[in-house]
């Protein structure tokens, strides 16, 4: 049974501006862009949880994608005002999955997800996930719980 499927969703939103440089001779977003916009989902919802990937890093951990889908359903363009909805499990193992909706106001542009592992940083080798990230986890899901 996946353990994500019981558990609550930690979720967080955050919004970027299309810059020229990220669109093409059409000013439509470049397919290749919405990984990076995942990504700034991502290190902010970590942030907004209390653990920026600068803390994993000085513990010595690194998150590598290991596996990314994305869905294209409309179009962005330059100067679009977009929200990324970053949410994950507060399932802990070694990997992390994490599920992105990207908006323009009421419009879907685009969603997928992006999944993770804990390495070692020295060795690269797969480890199991630090303890702040437990704390982290816990602690969201303590405020989900009593709110």
């Amino acid at each position: 049974m996946d353990c994500r499927a019981a558990l609550p969703i930690l979720q967080h939103t955050s919004t970027i501006r299309v810059r020229y440089a990220e669109t093409d001779q059409m000013r439509v977003v470049y397919n290749g862009e919405y990984l990076t916009y995942f990504e700034v989902g991502r290190t902010e919802a970590l942030r907004a949880f209390g653990l920026p990937y600068t803390e994993l890093e000085k513990e010595g951990y690194l998150l590598p994608v290991i596996e990314a889908f994305i869905q294209y359903k409309s179009p962005a363009f330059y100067d679009d005002i977009l929200e990324i909805t970053a949410s994950l499990s507060s399932c802990i193992t070694a990997t992390i999955t994490i599920s992105y909706i990207i908006r323009r106001k009421d419009i879907l542009i685009a969603e997928g997800r992006t999944v993770h592992t804990f390495v070692h940083a020295t060795t690269m080798k797969p480890a199991r996930p630090p303890k702040s990230y437990r704390q982290m986890i816990d602690s969201n899901l303590s405020n989900l719980l009593h709110h």
